[in-house]
């Protein structure tokens, strides 16, 4: 079995202290003895010990950002599918959102290793992070329309955009959507987050095609994201 790589949101100020799960998780991370991924070692460090994190860790941190993605991104696929497990944290925010972080999360789904997140309040943010979609641009769509005529108009323009989007719509209607999709562009690659967050999270990327043969119809909150055309 593969490990999991968990992505660590931290607190974008220098007061807060860090979400209770996340610092449970950070705390079993060091207890298990699994990879600590850290954007840069003086400030990792410097809230590693803030969060009152035990200091033992710090030693043992790799350094993963712009600078040594290419050279950790593949060691890190190796090591995670002999079952070692990482973590991943930025200096602030949510890592693979707009950062290095994207390039092992995409690795990992090529490579059909677990990925989740401790929580993070932006179901949006948190799908496209998960996504490991290249997002350099990306278009929230939001909730389609349920009316016939301008839901079909709807769904063929995202379809055909080449940009990274995001929609949503209300958890009876998932099967639907993925159907619908599937009927414009059966090739694209989609990331489906089914209850984000919570103990029974699925996460899901595939082309729509067989996305939908995966997808049972059900009743769940989900986000969806379209990756890049082409």
């Amino acid at each position: 079995m593969s490990g999991v790589l968990t992505l660590i949101p931290t607190p974008i100020d220098d007061q807060s202290p860090l979400e209770a799960v996340a610092l449970a998780r950070c705390q079993k991370a060091f207890d298990d003895g699994d990879i600590i991924c850290v954007e840069e070692v003086k400030e990792g460090r410097r809230r590693w010990l803030r969060f009152g994190l035990p200091k033992e860790a710090i030693e043992s941190f790799v350094l993963y950002n712009e600078h040594t993605r290419d050279e950790e991104c593949g060691r890190l696929i190796t090591e995670l599918n002999k079952g070692k497990n990482v973590i991943l944290m930025s200096d602030c925010g949510l890592p693979a959102f707009c950062d290095p972080g994207q390039d092992l999360v995409n690795r990992c789904h090529n490579s059909g290793i677990k990925v989740t997140s401790a929580p993070f309040a932006n179901s949006i943010a948190l799908a496209i992070a998960l996504s490991g979609f290249d997002h350099s641009r990306f278009v929230f769509e939001g909730f389609v329309s349920n009316k016939s005529d301008s839901r079909s108009k709807e769904l063929k323009r995202i379809a055909l955009s080449p940009d990274v989007s995001v929609v949503m719509d209300t958890p009876y209607r998932m099967k639907k959507l993925l159907e619908e999709f599937t009927k414009y562009c059966p090739d694209r690659m989609a990331f489906l987050g089914v209850e984000l967050n919570q103990e029974n999270e699925k996460l899901f990327r595939a082309s729509f095609s067989k996305l939908n043969s995966m997808i049972p119809k059900e009743k769940k909150e989900f986000i969806l994201v379209l990756g890049p055309k082409g």
